[in-house]
C-alpha cells in the first residue's frame, strides 16, 4: 500500500533538504522531468512558488519554509496510518531498506534474505552496501532504515544495538617477521610502515589518541579508504594493515595476521537505526531478526 499522502509531497521534501531537483531525482532514483512536473503542479495546487531558482540549484521561499515541517510531520503521520492499515491483521508487510558493510555483505545478505523469505514473504527487502561512513549517511538522511556500521569507540547511542567485537590485527604479507606470532604488542607497530583509511576515518582518530596515551608514533605509509585496497598494497609490499577478523583475506595465504595485545584493541559492529524513517511492524520485525542473528553469523569471523 502507497502513503496515502500524495506522493508529490515526498519529493517537495527530498528537494528541499538537497536544494537540488537532480540529487533529489537521484536519491529518489526517478527521472528529473518527473521531480520537476511535481514541484510545479504543487505550486499551481498552492497558488504561490514553494522554491526560488538560482544557478546553483532551489532554495525554499518564504511560504515553502514555512510549510515544510508541517509536511514532514504529515508525511510521518500518513506513513505510520498506511503501515496500521497494512499490517491490521498482524502480518508485517512493506519495504525494509538496509545497508550493509562490505565485510558483512557474504555472511549476512544471503541468510537474511532466506530467513525474510521463508517467515515473512510480505516483507520487500532493500539491500545496499558501503562503507561505514556511506551508511552513517544514509542514515541520518533517512534513505535506509537500519545499516550495520562500525564504532571504534564506545557505543552509547539509544539507536545501536552491539552485534559483534572483532579484535584488531595487524595485517602483513606471509612470514614477514611481524605477524609471524599470533599476538603483536601496540608498542612494536611503531616505526612499520602502515597502510591505514585517510582522515576522518574513526580508525585513524583512535590511532592518535592511542599515540598520545601510549608515546608510540604511528607512520602512515600509505593512505587506502577500501579494506580491499589496503589488503592489495600489502600484498605488494606496500607495509602492514589494521584491521578487524571479519574479512575474507584472513585465510588468504599471501597474508600473515597477528592480534594486537597491551592493550587489546576491539571494534564494535553496531546496527543503527534511522529516526527520519517510519517505524512500520516490517522493520522493527527485520530488526529484530538482525539483532537475534547477526551475531551468530558474524560469530566466526571476529
Amino acid at each position: 500500500m502507497q502513503s496515502i499522502l500524495d506522493p508529490k509531497w515526498h519529493h517537495f521534501i527530498k528537494v528541499a533538504k538537497l536544494g537540488s531537483l537532480t540529487q533529489a531525482a537521484v536519491a529518489l532514483d526517478v527521472p528529473q522531468s518527473m521531480i520537476s512536473r511535481h514541484i510545479s503542479q504543487l505550486e499551481r495546487e498552492c497558488g504561490v512558488r514553494l522554491f526560488n531558482r538560482t544557478g546553483r540549484g532551489v532554495n525554499l521561499t518564504e511560504f515553502g519554509v514555512q510549510i515544510l515541517p508541517r509536511i514532514e510531520a504529515l508525511v510521518e503521520e500518513s506513513e505510520e496510518v498506511s503501515d496500521v492499515i497494512r499490517t491490521s491483521g498482524g502480518i508485517p508487510i512493506g519495504e525494509v531498506r538496509i545497508g550493509l558493510l562490505p565485510s558483512t555483505v557474504e555472511p549476512i545478505a544471503g541468510p537474511l534474505y532466506r530467513l525474510v523469505h521463508e517467515r515473512f514473504p510480505r516483507i520487500k527487502l532493500q539491500i545496499c552496501e558501503g562503507s561505514s561512513a556511506h551508511l552513517e549517511e544514509l542514515i541520518n538522511e533517512g534513505r535506509v532504515d537500519m545499516a550495520l556500521l562500525l564504532r571504534e569507540a564506545d557505543v552509547s547511542s539509544q539507536e545501536e544495538s552491539v552485534l559483534v567485537q572483532p579484535k584488531l590485527m595487524l595485517v602483513g604479507r606471509a612470514q614477514d617477521p611481524a605477524v609471524t606470532q599470533p599476538t603483536v604488542e601496540l608498542a612494536s607497530l611503531q616505526g612499520l610502515p602502515l597502510v591505514l583509511p585517510s582522515r576522518p576515518h574513526p580508525l585513524r582518530a583512535r590511532l592518535e589518541k592511542l599515540s598520545k596515551s601510549h608515546g608510540i608514533q604511528f607512520d602512515c605509509a600509505v593512505e587506502a579508504d577500501s579494506i580491499r585496497l589496503q589488503w592489495e598494497i600489502v600484498a605488494a609490499g606496500g607495509g602492514y594493515a589494521i584491521t578487524s577478523g571479519l574479512f575474507e583475506h584472513v585465510d588468504d595465504p599471501r597474508f600473515s595476521v597477528a592480534r594486537i595485545i597491551k592493550p587489546e584493541l576491539l571494534r564494535s559492529v553496531v546496527l543503527a537505526s534511522s529516526l527520519r524513517r517510519p517505524n512500520t511492524l516490517a522493520t522493527r520485525t527485520v530488526q529484530k531478526l538482525l539483532e537475534q542473528e547477526a551475531p551468530l553469523l558474524l560469530k566466526n569471523r571476529a
